[in-house]
């Protein structure tokens, strides 16, 4: 099952970095530019461990929707702040255990949108979709026609919040993360990742103050703050933790926590 995705190159803006491209350049990928390279290599020059914290952030994704999906038998997941197609995919990860998986990706980047048919090879049995919306409009999430057609909130949703959250501020971050909760019935999960310079904060606050200067100002937050996202749901064990050592497996052994600057979570809906 695909959904149209319509032209985006005349939207994609390559005169300024953008978080999602300097993230692809960090990762190895090929859907950057150079203004991204340059504000990526600045970063690494303050913070070499960036690359192991990136990588660590995905695999958390990877690890989470795979528990999801096998352990607690969800089979619709909504991907908030997609990021660019870079294997493997959420749907490619839960639909290894459930091919009939349904999966909305959000995002609002228009490389991303570019680049979204790698989003949209669902198995047979499945079905994916992408939105073309932002996390601060949520309402154009839940109104879209793609989150009604491929989610049924009779049954639970997976809700994933990956590597984004850094880039809202407070109060609103609360907000916009409850407006998402909401409408998804008891016994969903959120899964989500949170900034922090609790482990390497001199060299966490130069990457930050890096990208403030290229237009993508950060708030990070301590534990007790990035555990607050989190009440009123039943954290799954072991709770909040660096995101290498959330049910982590061998490819996790020796990574310095040092190297970590991201919290994350999994959290039934009561």
């Amino acid at each position: 099952m695909e959904r149209p995705v319509r032209s985006a190159r005349d939207r994609i803006d390559t005169s300024t970095a953008h978080s999602a491209r300097v993230y692809d350049y960090i990762l190895g990928g090929k859907d950057h530019y150079l203004v991204d390279a340059e504000a990526g290599d600045a970063m690494c020059r303050h913070w070499p461990a960036l690359p192991v914290h990136m990588g660590e952030n995905r695999r958390f994704m990877h690890r989470a929707g795979r528990y999801l999906a096998q352990e607690r038998g969800i089979r619709q997941f909504l991907d908030i702040g997609t990021g660019l197609p870079t294997a493997p995919n959420l749907h490619e990860v839960v639909q290894q255990v459930a091919p009939e998986s349904h999966v909305v990706y959000v995002d609002n980047d228009p490389i991303v949108l570019a680049h979204a048919r790698a989003l949209l090879e669902s198995t047979p049995e499945g079905a994916t979709a992408y939105v073309d919306a932002d996390m601060l409009d949520p309402d154009a999430i839940l109104g879209s026609r793609e989150f009604h057609e491929l989610l049924d909130l009779n049954e639970p949703v997976g809700l994933m919040i990956i590597g984004i959250l850094h880039f809202i501020p407070s109060p609103e971050d609360r907000r916009l993360v409850q407006q998402l909760i909401d409408p998804l019935p008891s016994g969903s999960y959120l899964a989500m990742t949170i900034g922090t310079a609790d482990f390497a904060p001199e060299e966490v606050g130069r990457v930050a103050e890096e990208y403030a200067q290229q237009g993508m100002p950060m708030v990070l937050r301590d534990l007790p703050t990035a555990t607050s996202f989190f009440d009123g749901m039943e954290l799954v064990g072991p709770g909040v933790t660096q995101v290498h050592k959330w049910r982590p497996g061998p490819e996790q052994d020796g990574i310095d926590d040092a190297a970590i600057a991201m919290y994350g979570a999994v959290a039934r809906k009561l």
